[in-house]
C-alpha cells in the first residue's frame, strides 16, 4: 500500500513530458480527469490483488480492468487527433508481454512434465528417508532451494522443500516455521543470479539491461543473502533428529531424467539464440518446446512408455498417456494473464507520464543506489513483477553495477515478509498454522540484515 501512497504523492509534483519507447511524443495527463481515472483504476485492481487470499478471488482479473485505462487513452489521443499513438504505444507493451508469456510458458510447461514424472516427488522422499538431524534438513532445504530456483521457478522450489519440511517435522512447529522461512529467503536469493530464476530477472535479460553472463556477478551477493540469515536462525533449530518415518520411496517414471535433461538442453538454446544469433531468447525456448513434443510423443508410442497400474490384473500393461498438451494446459494461467494485465496497467500509467515524473523523483533527487534499495523494499509489500516493470519502463540513466543492483534488490527484497514473494504466500497455504505472517515477521530483522549485507557486498566487489 505504501506504493499506492507514494504514486499518490508524486503526483502532487510538477509534471514533466517525456517520450514513449515509440516516435510518438506523448500528451502529459497527469492533471487530467483521465490520469486521476487511471490512477483510481490502478488503486482498486491493486487492493484487490492484496487482499486476494481474504477475498478469494484470483490476481489475474482485477488487473486485467487495465484495458479500461488504455481506453481513456486512446479516446483522448483519437479526438486530439493523435489516432495511432496510442496504438503504437499499446502494441510495443503488448509486444514485450508476448514474448515473456511464451518464455514462461514454456518453462512451466517442462516444470508440469517433471513434476508428472515424479522427478521432484522422488527427490523428496529421499530426503524424507535420509534421517537427518532437524539442523541438517534445516540447511539441506535452503541450500537446496538457493540451487534449484535459478533452473525451476522459485514458487515450484519452495513447494517441494516445504513438503520435506512438513513431512519430517510435524512434532516440531518451531522448526517447520523457521525452515520455511529459510526456504522463502533461499528460493529468491537463488533466483536473483539467474535469468531463468524469476519473472523480473527474465524481464531485466529479455530488455538487454543485463547479459547472461553478467547475472553470475550477482551469485556472491546472493549467498551472502542466504547465509546471514540462515547462520543466525540456525541457533534457534531444535536439537535431535525427526522421528523416523516409513515411507514408500517414489520412483521416477520413465523419461523423468530426460526431460530434465532436455530442459537444461532448451535452456542452452535460449542462451545461444541470444547470444550468438542475437534472436530473442523466446525463439530457442519455442524450439527447446519442440524437443519435449517430440520426446513425449516418444515415451506414448514406444515401448518405455509403459507403465503398471495397481487396479489392472497382475502384469498387465498399457500405454503411458503422457500428453504435452496436458502440460501445457496446466500452466500458471493466473499468473500470466495477471502478468499481462500489470504489463497494460503499469504501461497505460508510464504513458500517461506517472513513470516519468516517479522517475525523476527517485532516480534524479534520491539517487540511484537510494531508489534501487527502494525498490527492493517496494517489492517486500507489493508484487516485484509490477515493480520491476515500471523500472525498465521509465529507463533511468544509471550505471551497469545500479542495474545489477536493482536485479539483486528486487529479487531478494520480497523475502523480508511472507507476502513479499509467490513463494512466501504459497508456503502460508502448504504450512498453514506453522508459517504464518507474524512468525515471518519476527525474523524479519534478521532477513533484513541478510538483505543489506548483499547490497553492501554487491557494492564492494561489482
Amino acid at each position: 500500500m505504501k506504493q499506492l501512497i507514494f504514486i499518490l504523492l508524486v503526483m502532487l509534483m510538477p509534471s514533466i513530458v517525456f517520450a514513449s519507447d515509440s516516435t510518438h511524443q506523448t500528451i502529459d495527463l497527469t492533471s487530467h480527469w483521465i490520469g486521476y481515472t487511471a490512477i483510481a483504476i490502478f488503486v482498486l485492481a491493486y487492493t484487490l490483488v492484496i487482499l486476494e487470499e481474504q477475498l478469494h478471488l484470483r490476481k489475474s482479473k482485477p488487473v486485467l480492468l487495465a484495458g479500461i485505462i488504455w481506453i481513456l487513452i486512446a479516446y483522448y489521443y483519437s479526438t486530439h487527433g493523435m489516432p495511432h499513438s496510442a496504438e503504437v504505444a499499446i502494441r510495443h507493451n503488448f509486444l514485450e508481454y508476448a514474448e515473456l508469456f511464451f518464455f514462461l510458458l514454456v518453462a512451466m510447461t517442462y516444470i508440469n512434465a517433471m513434476l508428472e514424472r515424479d522427478v521432484f516427488d522422488a527427490l523428496r522422499d529421499w530426503l524424507v528417508a535420509k534421517g537427518f538431524s532437524y539442523k541438517t534438513l534445516f540447511w539441506l532445504t535452503g541450500i537446496l532451494a538457493f540451487f534449484i530456483s535459478p533452473i525451476a521457478d522459485n514458487l515450484t522450489t519452495a513447494l517441494i522443500m516445504c513438503a520435506v519440511v512438513l513431512a519430517v517435522g510435524k512434532n516440531e512447529p518451531k522448526f517447520i516455521a523457521l525452515s520455511c522461512i529459510n526456504i522463502v529467503v533461499g528460493a529468491n536469493a537463488g533466483g536473483a543470479f539467474s535469468p531463468f530464476g524469476d519473472i523480473t530477472t527474465l524481464m531485466v535479460w529479455q530488455k538487454g539491461m543485463v547479459q547472461f553472463n553478467e547475472f553470475f556477478h550477482l551469485f556472491i551477493p546472493s549467498v551472502v543473502n542466504f547465509v546471514v540469515p540462515a547462520f543466525i536462525m540456525q541457533f534457534a533449530i531444535p536439537r535431535g533428529n525427526p522421528t523416523s518415518q516409513s515411507t514408500e520411496m517414489t520412483k521416477i517414471k520413465n523419461g523423468g531424467l530426460v526431460i530434465v535433461a532436455l530442459f537444461i538442453l532448451t535452456i542452452i538454446t535460449a542462451v545461444s539464440f541470444h547470444n550468438f544469433l542475437h534472436l530473442p531468447p523466446v525463439f530457442g525456448m519455442m524450439l527447446g518446446l519442440a524437443y519435449l513434443k517430440f520426446f513425449g510423443y516418444y515415451i506414448r508410442k514406444s515401448g518405455q512408455g509403459e507403465i503398471d497400474k495397481s487396479d489392472m490384473p497382475t502384469g498387465h500393461q498399457i500405454e503411458d498417456d503422457f500428453d504435452i498438451f496436458d502440460k501445457i494446459a496446466k500452466a500458471e494461467w493466473d499468473t500470466l494473464f495477471f502478468f499481462y494485465g500489470v504489463i497494460l496497467a503499469v504501461g497505460g500509467l508510464g504513458f500517461i507520464g506517472y513513470l516519468g515524473m516517479t522517475s525523476e523523483f527517485m532516480y534524479g533527487q534520491l539517487g540511484a543506489t537510494t531508489a534501487n534499495i527502494l525498490v527492493g523494499i517496494l517489492s517486500a509489500i507489493v508484487d516485484n513483477i509490477p515493480v520491476m516493470f515500471a523500472v525498465l519502463t521509465m529507463n533511468p540513466e544509471m550505471s551497469h553495477t545500479q542495474w545489477l543492483l536493482v536485479t539483486l534488490t528486487a529479487g531478494v527484497g520480497g523475502s523480508l515478509l511472507s507476502i513479499g514473494s509467490a513463494a512466501g504466500v504459497a508456503l502460508m497455504g502448504q504450512a498453514r498454522g506453522y508459517y504464518t505472517f507474524f512468525s515471518h515477521l519476527k525474523w524479519t530483522p534478521v532477513v533484513a540484515l541478510g538483505y543489506g549485507a548483499s547490497i553492501y557486498v554487491h557494492l564492494l566487489i561489482n
